[in-house]
């Protein structure tokens, strides 16, 4: 069965689904594998659940002519993705960095919503598999698409890329994540400089972080029908010295105004740059934009500042790579605050044979920052030691929340990072 004919089916489909536990009246089904499951297994269970046609590619599982037998379940859901892309006529704004992915991505989308009906990825569904779900769900009535892109190895962004055809994009930043698929730094500037090459040959629109020196190198080496520069002008200024970042723009009619978002940092702001620039670009005027923003608020253990008691908890324990961790900790060194400075740092993954250097510098730029207390925890942190002789270790998560709810941590501002892997929002409880 061809690509048009499968489409032609799930028209009249309710939706897609790739999880037997949350299968709708009438949707398709997909049934991929990974390392430890084969979901062809749960063709039968799919139909019963109410499922209209499951596609599957192990003949054996084909129990009802409900069944559609292809060569790859994977490769039919993203062709099916890019042919269902290719029906609007769109504009698709695809964006990937090292860090601040997600937040660059919903200040956009909030940005856009202003003047635009805007389409964009939900949570972190930004991989080979949540790419082709998200463009599943587009339908005629959105005038813009946000589309995240997510990878850890290269050739995964020139993949997304030729399933969601983005015309416009843009790159957060190019950083140490990753290190381990992506074989080093400069394999990750490949990597994520795979969206530039996509725009370039398709004739599409880049914007660039004109402060990133990283990231203008590489779009000065490329030709875009347009590029874009953002923080190239005064149009936004960072205000500094608070917790969180306000800034100022000047308004259609000449007028300063000061705007306070919040979201913690440097880092944050040159997201809120993008997300302006791309809504100015887009006809959302300066003031609505800065609004948005403004309005923002994080969740999901990124960039949250949580009150606990007598406490202040910048949590951003959603993931951690050297360039996000180090971003962080500079931050909380800069921020002016009257209570004492506690930091709560867990291991960063994903690092191969960098791993104990990346936690020893990490311990190098802790030392500098003078903190009240240093809280350590992870297997990989104990490198970050070598630096930080007073530090309170710990090796698992365990003994980490013992000692925190008998330590009774009070009248502090804390930093909570660390990779995924890590869960060290499992602490919060800890603090009262």
């Amino acid at each position: 069965m061809s690509i048009a004919e499968i489409y032609n089916k799930l028209k009249t489909c309710s939706g897609v689904s790739t999880d037997t536990r949350k299968i709708g009246e009438g949707v398709m089904f997909f049934a991929l594998k990974g390392d430890n499951f084969n979901a062809n297994a749960f063709a039968k269970e799919a139909i019963e659940k109410g499922a209209k046609y499951v596609v599957i590619d192990e003949e054996q599982y084909a129990v009802s002519e409900a069944c559609i037998l292809v060569t790859d379940v994977l490769y039919t859901l993203q062709k099916l993705a890019n042919y269902h892309r290719q029906q609007f006529s769109i504009t698709v704004v695809g964006m990937t960095g090292s860090n601040g992915k997600t937040t660059s991505k919903e200040l956009v989308a909030a940005v856009l919503a202003k003047k635009h009906k805007t389409y964009y990825t939900k949570g972190n569904l930004n991989n080979h598999i949540g790419v082709p779900l998200t463009l599943l769900g587009l339908d005629e009535s959105y005038e813009v698409a946000v589309i995240e892109m997510g990878a850890n190895h290269q050739g995964e962004i020139r993949d997304l890329c030729h399933i969601c055809e983005p015309t416009h994009g843009f790159i957060t930043n190019v950083g140490k994540a990753h290190l381990e698929g992506f074989g080093g730094v400069e394999g990750v500037k490949k990597g994520k400089g795979e969206l530039y090459d996509f725009l370039e040959k398709s004739g599409g629109t880049a914007f660039v972080n004109a402060s990133n020196e990283n990231l203008m190198g590489m779009a000065q080496s490329r030709k875009f029908k347009q590029t874009i520069a953002y923080l190239s002008d005064n149009k936004l200024t960072m205000v500094e010295d608070s917790p969180v970042v306000v800034f100022s723009a000047q308004g259609t009619d000449g007028e300063v105004k000061t705007y306070t978002t919040n979201l913690p940092g440097w880092y944050n702001f040159e997201n809120i740059a993008a997300a302006v620039a791309i809504g100015l670009f887009f006809g959302v005027s300066i003031e609505d934009a800065a609004d948005a923003v403004s309005a923002y608020s994080p969740d999901n253990n990124r960039s949250q500042i949580i009150q606990k008691g007598t406490n202040s908890i910048l949590l951003d324990a959603y993931n951690a790579n050297p360039s996000s961790m180090s971003a962080a900790i500079q931050n909380f060194i800069n921020l002016k605050t009257d209570k004492q400075k506690v930091v709560i740092l867990g291991d960063m993954l994903e690092l191969g044979d960098e791993a104990p250097a990346e936690h020893k510098a990490i311990g190098e730029l802790v030392a500098k920052g003078n903190f009240d207390l240093v809280i350590l925890s992870g297997k990989l942190m104990v490198s970050a030691l070598d630096h930080l002789p007073k530090a309170f270790y710990f090796p698992d998560k365990f003994s980490l929340h013992n000692w925190l709810l008998d330590r009774q941590i009070q009248n502090s501002f804390v930093l909570i990072k660390g990779s995924r892997g890590m869960g060290l929002e499992s602490t919060l409880p800890c603090f009262q």
